[in-house]
């Protein structure tokens, strides 16, 4: 949906965006509004460096954590088990609490529960915390074992909590994977079949030569139009490295990147707008999203 669509009458952009906080519901983040995802998909997050690829994950993590509803307070989240696997190791977790805490607070603003509120803050921090696993992998066998042992891990914790997995995470930002990716595809396809949940997985872009047979779309492309896209919205060439065993896996894919735009909040407030693409399945529009410290929001 369009931040047009979104604001009400005279309603500032910045108003806007506290009243969306209360009215969101489950996994939905942009990009992933536009198609509906269910336990078994495998979403590939694709985009060059700096296009929001992680605070889209972290988005994605937080909704999933979060509760429905906690003592009559609407708060819009699945209120399951979320597995974040960081393979670049550079992933900052105050970002993620400090969205977590900021979904909190705004959902509960004209609510009766606040920071003021200390016992049941903390309750509903700390129980939203407990479905959050963030697991470092510092090198490609490293992961593999990782995912091994994870059914273990997380049989354990659905004893505990009641409710199993929804959302496994895989944030990548290098391509040293190449050579585990077989193995570690049916290691993910196997903890599917015992731990149902939704695969969300990001890849930096390479933009080839034109020279390559993987370079996808256009070809005649300037470098700022690699790194922006084209002017009128259309992608720039990239590159396909993963092996097949990974393209099979991977059941939806969406293309992301950062723009020269800037939505104005305030007089004083301007966010850079990114955008996206659906390519599989192929939509034929592009959306545009801003990052807040309150998470990721649609734009026109």
């Amino acid at each position: 949906m369009a931040l047009g669509q979104w604001i009400d009458g005279d309603e500032s952009a910045s108003e806007m965006l506290g009243r969306v906080l209360k009215e969101r519901t489950s996994l939905v983040v942009p990009p992933l509004h536009r198609v509906p995802l269910r336990v078994g998909n495998v979403v590939e997050l694709v985009g060059p460096s700096g296009s929001a690829k992680t605070q889209i994950l972290i988005q994605a993590a937080v909704n999933c954590i979060l509760p429905k509803e906690w003592s009559g307070i609407h708060y819009g989240g699945l209120g399951c088990p979320a597995v974040f696997i960081d393979l670049d190791c550079r992933l900052d977790i105050t970002r993620l609490l400090q969205v977590l805490k900021l979904r909190i607070v705004e959902a509960t603003s004209n609510g009766s529960l606040s920071t003021g509120d200390g016992e049941n803050f903390d309750a509903l921090y700390a129980t939203c915390l407990r479905r959050f696993s963030y697991i470092r992998c510092y090198d490609s066998f490293e992961f593999l074992a990782t995912l091994k042992t994870m059914h273990h891990k997380l049989q354990k914790e659905r004893d505990s909590l009641g409710v199993g997995l929804h959302l496994l995470v895989i944030d990548r930002k290098g391509f040293s994977l190449a050579n585990v990716l077989e193995a570690a595809v049916e290691e993910v396809r196997k903890l599917l079949l015992v731990h149902p949940s939704i695969v969300i997985a990001s890849k930096a872009t390479i933009f080839g030569d034109r020279s390559s047979d993987a370079v996808k779309r256009d070809k005649t492309l300037s470098e700022s139009e690699l790194k922006h896209g084209k002017p009128d919205g259309g992608l720039g060439l990239y590159r396909e490295y993963m092996p097949s065993a990974w393209q099979s896996f991977v059941t939806h894919r969406v293309f992301v990147r950062n723009s020269d735009e800037h939505l104005k909040l305030s007089s004083c407030e301007h966010q850079p707008t990114y955008s996206s693409e659906w390519l599989l399945p192929s939509l034929g529009f592009l959306d545009k999203f801003i990052v807040t410290n309150a998470g990721v929001f649609s734009v026109p």
